[in-house]
């Protein structure tokens, strides 16, 4: 990270100097209710749909909700959050987000433990969902978050420390907001742009809430698929999820009641299908690029499926 702004982060706050004088978290300065729900009319600048923090030290802050969704980026150091009793440590460069509904505390964390704290109203992922597009797990974990259909607790973590793009995209994000620049429209794009890094690398994906990992692993499982149709595997993504080939299987039966076969399949048809009506390419090229060695059993199963030959199908279109 650039030095000057990293120096300036490093700062102690007004907060943390009352703190190492002996002072504790007082919940006034977060919220007016009398849960310890933290607010962003608090927290956000007027009018602003994002804003950002560095994450208080020097004290275990106490167990807290956000009405906001939130973003913890790890800049050195480490920062432990205790979610339902279970202590997850994030390392430099990685990520959670948190729903408005997912209640943590976090550990205390010395001076050199710097983290930054995003504030998001869901209004700035406008132009993040255009980017990202609505059928992937992140979208998916927002949309949950817009349906406000229930109260449950749900979070992603991203180990992307490795991810340059991703450790870039940051740190502009942190220095847009810092600067308190009208960035607003640059700010969503790199927000976007994140996010699309994050995507690519579904392994990055390390927890969620125990009842909702499930539908997070088959999420990744069924984007793996859209992306990788022509040569994936269900033994490949079952390691880049910590996964045995056997649990994944049975996963993907029970959430989607298709084996990881069928979705396999179904994908390369619809990626053909698409082929053929708006490519001129010839049709063994088409068989081959959506992952099919077998010619014989590809015209055998299209035909079972659309009741004519790839050809006829063409020429019908």
């Amino acid at each position: 990270m650039n030095k000057i702004l990293l120096s300036k982060l490093e700062e102690i706050t007004l907060e943390e100097k009352e703190i190492l004088e002996g002072h504790s978290i007082n919940p006034k300065n977060y919220t007016n209710h009398y849960e310890f729900i933290i607010q962003g009319e608090k927290m956000l600048g007027p009018d602003y749909c994002i804003d950002s923090r560095v994450h208080t030290r020097f004290i275990d802050f106490p167990e807290h909700k956000h009405d906001y969704i939130e973003m913890m980026y790890v800049i050195q150091g480490s920062i432990t959050h205790v979610i339902d009793n279970r202590e997850i440590t994030l390392h430099k460069g990685e990520i959670i987000l948190l729903n408005q509904h997912t209640w943590h505390s976090i550990k205390k964390c010395d001076k050199d433990d710097l983290a930054i704290n995003f504030m998001i109203l869901p209004s700035f992922f406008n132009i993040v969902y255009e980017m990202i597009g609505y059928d992937n797990i992140i979208a998916t974990f927002l949309i949950d978050i817009l349906r406000k259909s229930d109260n449950k607790g749900q979070y992603l973590i991203f180990n992307v420390s490795n991810v340059f793009q991703i450790q870039n995209l940051m740190e502009n994000l942190i220095q847009s907001l810092y600067d308190q620049e009208n960035n607003f429209k640059e700010n969503q794009i790199t927000m976007g742009l994140i996010f699309l890094y994050m995507i690519r690398n579904l392994e990055s994906i390390e927890k969620g809430s125990s009842q909702q990992l499930e539908d997070i692993l088959v999420q990744a499982a069924l984007d793996y698929i859209n992306i990788h149709y022509s040569n994936a595997t269900l033994h490949e993504i079952s390691i880049a999820l910590n996964q045995t080939d056997y649990n994944l299987s049975k996963l993907i039966k029970f959430k989607t009641g298709k084996t990881f076969k069928e979705l396999l399949q179904s994908r390369r048809f619809y990626k053909a299908e698409e082929l053929l009506l708006h490519t001129t390419l010839s049709i063994d090229d088409i068989i081959s690029s959506v992952g099919y060695e077998s010619h014989s059993y590809f015209f055998r199963r299209f035909k079972e499926k659309y009741g004519v030959t790839p050809k006829k199908y063409r020429q019908s279109k």
